[in-house]
This record gives C-alpha cells, structure tokens and sequence, in this order.
C-alpha cells in the first residue's frame, strides 16, 4: 500500500481513509475521530466479507450521507442506531426518512449546500457542495407489502475539512459540471474521492477534466465503479485520460486503507 507524503504543517496527525465499495468510506481523522460516508454494507456485492457487518466499522462518530438511492443510503438507519449519533445529510431527505420512521427525527442533523456544520464532539467541519445527480428515497411500505418512492431532497458532495487543515471532497455521485472548477479553486480540496463508473456518474473521461482542469487535488481515490456491470469505468482508463496531470490516483481496492 502507498503512503502519502503531505506537507509539514499538515503532519501533526495522520489521517486514515478506507474505501469499502461503491462510495462507502470510513474516514479516521487525526483526532481519531470516525467519519462514514454512505454506508452501504451488508448487501454491497464489493465490500470485503470482514465489513459486511456494521459492528466492524468500530466506533462511529460522524455519518454522512449525499443522496437517497440504496447503493448510498441502505445501512444510514442500522449504524446511526447502532452507533447512538446523528446522520448529517441533505434536510429534504432526511425530513422524509424521519416521516416514514427510517430514523428518528433526534438521530437527524439535516442542512443544505452551502452550510457547514461541526459536528458534535469534533473540530470537523463539514460543508455541502452541489452535485449533478438525483435522490429519489425507495421505501418498503409495511403495510401495503409495496415499494414506494418518495422525496429524496437533492444531492450533495461534502467538503470535509479534518482538525489539522486537509481537506476531503467526497463528490457522492455526481456528472461533471462547471461549477467544479469554483469548488475548486474556493475549496481547494486536497483529495477527492470521485466517481468514475459511468452511467449513472462521470466515466474516466469527466473524471479526468474534472480532476486535472477543475478540481487540481494533490490526490485522487476513484470510487463508484465496479459494483455492477454497467459502471464499466476503470482506475486505468482514468490515469490515461489523466496524461501528465500532476494528481496522483490511488487506485486502492475495497477494505484497503491509504495514509495521508
């Protein structure tokens, strides 16, 4: 596994971050806090075995969810109840999973893009970002035996910015859009975890324009592809479309951690 090299001023604390299949992230901050970004779990065909079951992740201190499909949202309920903390995500999702009594409205800390918030218990700070993308909520209706689809808010990418200053840009699901290149040059993230499997996201190719011409990371964890055979985008294929862009891509596999 490579180790990344950060500058000084960021070296009083190492961060963690594990990738554990389509945007599923665990993020340990150097204060040793725990963030999860849309935990799907227990049915994702590419999380390793060991993860499958929520207990694994260990303690929890943050969960973060960008948008309403199954792949992102299916396990939010299970670890915030196991975990006892809050879900910070999109106000208009997380209004209907309080409804429909997916989550108790004190397990809920809903906002919008644009606003930051930290986090109880952490000097985190976490801001919501446009994505081009969809959110439709999917409910199995107990009574009715029948799925229902529901108001799902609207999408979101995060800005995590840690104690120490690194900043992580997990772009959720999201098409490529002109607005990257502001977060971009406002944000100024260190690393993104950025979707490439195409279809329902960027493939390699937007991957490419938004890291090397919008975005400018000092590094690059591809997520979002692989999962099913539509998202056909590889790691690959997106360091050729690269070229000679300075950002290195680190193509790690689902259950692998990467230091920073």
């Amino acid at each position: 596994m490579l180790a990344a090299v950060v500058p000084a001023s960021m070296a009083q604390g190492k961060t963690e971050v594990q990738w554990l299949g389509q945007a599923t992230t665990k993020i340990t901050t150097p204060e040793g806090k725990v963030i999860v970004v849309d935990p799907w779990l227990t049915s994702n065909p590419k999380t390793p075995e060991q993860y499958k079951k929520l207990e694994a992740l260990g303690k929890v201190d943050v969960i973060l969810v960008t948008h309403g499909h199954m792949d992102h949202f299916t396990d939010v309920s299970a670890l915030a109840r196991l975990n006892k903390v809050p879900v910070y995500g999109p106000a208009g999702l997380l209004q209907s999973a309080v409804a429909l009594g997916i989550l108790p409205s004190e397990l809920t800390r809903g906002f919008n893009k644009s606003g930051t918030v930290v986090p109880s218990g952490t000097n985190i700070r976490v801001t919501a970002v446009h994505a081009e993308h969809s959110s439709e909520l999917t409910w199995h209706n107990p009574t009715s035996s029948k799925d229902e689809i529901h108001v799902g808010g609207e999408p979101v990418g995060y800005i995590i910015e840690l104690e120490n200053g690194f900043k992580i840009y997990h772009m959720g699901d999201t098409g490529l859009f002109g607005d990257l290149a502001f977060i971009g040059q406002y944000y100024k993230p260190d690393l993104v975890m950025i979707p490439i499997g195409g279809h329902f996201t960027m493939g390699p190719k937007e991957a490419a324009v938004a890291i090397r011409d919008m975005l400018k990371p000092k590094y690059a964890i591809p997520i979002h592809y692989g999962t099913f055979p539509l998202l056909k985008g590889t790691p690959a294929e997106l360091t050729k479309e690269l070229g000679a862009a300075p950002t290195k891509v680190l193509a790690i596999n689902p259950g692998e951690k990467q230091e920073f």
